[in-house]
C-alpha cells in the first residue's frame, strides 16, 4: 500500500519532534475500528519497515460490550497483516450506570478504556501506548478547556502515565482529520462506525467547537497551523528517568 506524503510527513515530523519511537520499543496501538486508528496502523507499519530504528508493533481493541459494536471485520483485517492482536472485553456502559458521577459518558468510557489498555500493555510486555487523536482533536480540546475551564491546556502528544511505567504517544498530532478521512475512503479501510454507540449518542460540546472551528477556518485558512504553533510547547510532558 502506497501511503500519501500528506500523512507520512507530518507523522514522521511529530515522531521526530517528540522522540516518540526509540530503539527497542514495543508499541501497542489502540484500535477501535475508526478511520483515525486504522490509518495510523498503516502509517506505523510503514515506519516499521522503513525506519532504521527497530521497534515492535501490536494492536489492542477494547470491547465495551454495547449493542452495535461488531469487531469481526476488524479482527480479520488485522490478522491479515500478521500483527499481534489483543481483544479485551469489559461492560463499560453497565459500569457507568453504577459509578459515573458528574462526568460525560464519553470521558468516563475514555478513562475506563485507557485503564484497560494499560493492563494489556503491562501484561503483554509493551512499554509504549499509541493513541489516535489528531490535530483537530487537540485544537478542539484546547478551545473547550479555555472556554469551559479557563485553562490553556490540551491533550499531550507525548507523556508518561502516572505510574511512570508507560509512555503514551499521539503520532497523528500534526495530521488533519480530513486527511485521514480521505485516506480511509480511497483505501476502503474496514471502518466500524460508532464503535461505542452510547458515547456517540450522548450530547457533547465537542461537536459545537468542531463546527465553530471549521467555520472560522474558512476566514482564516492557517487557523489550525497557527493553533498548532501556539500549542506545541505544551504537547510534550515526558520526564527523565523512564527507561525505554
Amino acid at each position: 500500500m502506497v501511503l500519501p506524503k500528506l500523512l507520512v510527513k507530518p507523522v514522521g515530523r511529530a515522531i521526530s519532534d517528540f522522540k516518540m519511537i526509540k530503539e527497542g520499543n514495543k508499541i501497542l496501538l489502540a484500535v477501535s475500528g475508526g478511520k483515525d486508528l486504522l490509518g495510523l496502523f498503516h502509517i506505523l507499519r510503514h515506519f516499521l519497515a522503513s525506519t532504521p530504528i527497530r521497534f515492535e508493533l501490536g494492536v489492542v481493541t477494547i470491547n465495551p460490550q454495547v449493542d452495535g459494536f461488531e469487531p469481526q471485520a476488524l479482527e480479520s483485517f488485522l490478522n491479515f497483516f500478521d500483527t499481534p492482536y489483543f481483544f479485551e472485553a469489559f461492560p463499560i456502559m453497565k459500569q457507568a450506570e453504577k459509578s459515573m458521577k458528574g462526568n460525560s459518558y464519553y470521558s468516563f468510557c475514555a478513562r475506563i478504556k485507557r485503564g484497560l489498555m494499560y493492563q494489556v500493555a503491562r501484561r503483554e510486555g509493551y512499554n509504549v501506548l499509541a493513541l489516535g487523536q489528531h490535530l483537530d482533536d487537540l485544537v478542539e480540546s484546547l478551545m473547550m478547556s479555555m472556554c469551559h475551564n479557563g485553562k490553556i491546556q490540551t491533550m499531550k502528544a507525548h507523556y508518561i502515565n502516572d505510574a511512570k511505567d508507560l509512555r503514551i504517544i499521539r503520532p497523528l498530532a500534526y495530521v488533519r482529520e480530513r486527511q485521514l478521512a480521505d485516506f480511509a475512503k480511497t483505501t476502503h479501510l474496514p471502518i466500524i462506525k460508532d464503535s461505542c454507540l452510547a458515547c456517540y449518542q450522548m450530547p457533547t460540546g465537542r461537536a459545537h467547537f468542531k463546527q465553530w472551528l471549521l467555520t472560522e477556518e474558512r476566514c482564516t485558512p492557517n487557523l489550525y497551523k497557527n493553533l498548532l504553533s501556539a500549542m506545541k510547547p505544551m504537547l510534550d510532558e515526558t520526564k527523565e528517568g523512564l527507561n525505554d
